[in-house]
């Protein structure tokens, strides 16, 4: 009944419009007054965060700070694969017969999760997803999981529910409803990699770096926008990519045979940005792997 009566409220707001006002907030110079209340509420570790509080501008400007140097270090391995955000493991697992899990029982298809891209999709068939959720409390900066250069950007206009726990378990075809932008990767020992931001309620919007033109949730911002990028620019593994003017989530998408998980993950780990989370999977070891 509680979950009923929610999905209506949410159903019957404009989401997009009140995360805008959010974000016009959140940067006005009247927010920062509310950062005291925000370190407390949610916990924040001021040990790591790159200058005191009290010298941020606004609300936002706290939000997505930067860490002091060191504060997350990145596996320097060329093998592995590291998280590209702070959060906490949603779903993960392998693309079945073009199927994403989302939670239990709730599946969805990796062409709509791509915007319809038939092409794209079949580059992920068989492959290997993980999803990483962040919290408020969490560092907001988004970075390259491997060395690699960007193929390609594709922005998806769409709603912007929310996807903490009860999101993903109430809101059916999540994350192909809300707002995403896709930075497509590719890197010789792992082919191509797809990071996917999932807007949700309360994000401002998502930026890249690579590309300043980019930014979400736009009024009247309903084309589905595909780039490409030449020359292609290159990023070095942990490199920051962008970041979420409010929380959400990533997914990170990867080709059939190209990696494996460096431990069991499960759903509600915790992962730190630059954490090793998978390695490459050399053609030797997929070979051996397929004999047994």
């Amino acid at each position: 009944m509680k979950d009923r009566m929610l999905m209506t409220l949410l159903h019957a707001l404009p989401k997009k419009t009140i995360s805008r006002w959010m974000g016009r907030f959140a940067r006005s110079p009247v927010s920062k007054r509310f950062i005291p209340y925000y370190i407390k509420r949610f916990d924040i570790n001021l040990s790591e965060v790159e200058k005191p509080w009290n010298e941020y501008e606004s609300l936002m400007e706290f939000f997505v700070r930067r860490l002091k140097p060191g504060a997350r270090p990145v596996d320097p391995s060329p093998d592995t694969v590291v998280s590209p955000v702070d959060g906490t493991i949603s779903q993960l697992g392998t693309i079945t017969r073009d199927t994403l899990i989302q939670a239990k029982g709730l599946d969805y298809q990796l062409e709509d999760l791509l915007g319809g891209d038939r092409e794209r999709a079949k580059q992920f068939e068989n492959g290997t997803f993980v999803t990483i959720y962040l919290s408020p409390r969490d560092y907001h900066r988004i970075h390259a999981p491997i060395k690699g250069r960007i193929q390609g950007l594709t922005y998806i206009p769409g709603t912007l529910f929310p996807v903490n726990t009860f999101g993903v378990r109430a809101v059916r075809g999540l994350f192909v409803r809300n707002e995403r932008l896709i930075t497509y990767l590719t890197s010789p020992e792992l082919g191509t990699v797809a990071l996917i931001k999932v807007g949700a309620t309360n994000v401002g919007s998502v930026k890249v770096t690579y590309d300043p033109e980019i930014v979400t949730n736009r009024p009247r911002q309903k084309q589905l926008k595909k780039k490409s990028y030449d020359p292609e620019p290159e990023l070095e593994k942990g490199e920051e990519l962008g970041r979420f003017e409010f929380g959400s989530t990533v997914i990170l998408l990867f080709e059939n045979g190209k990696i494996q998980w460096c431990r069991d993950w499960r759903p509600e780990d915790p992962v730190q940005m630059g954490q090793p989370i998978a390695k490459a999977l050399h053609r030797s070891d997929t070979l051996l792997s397929q004999r047994r």
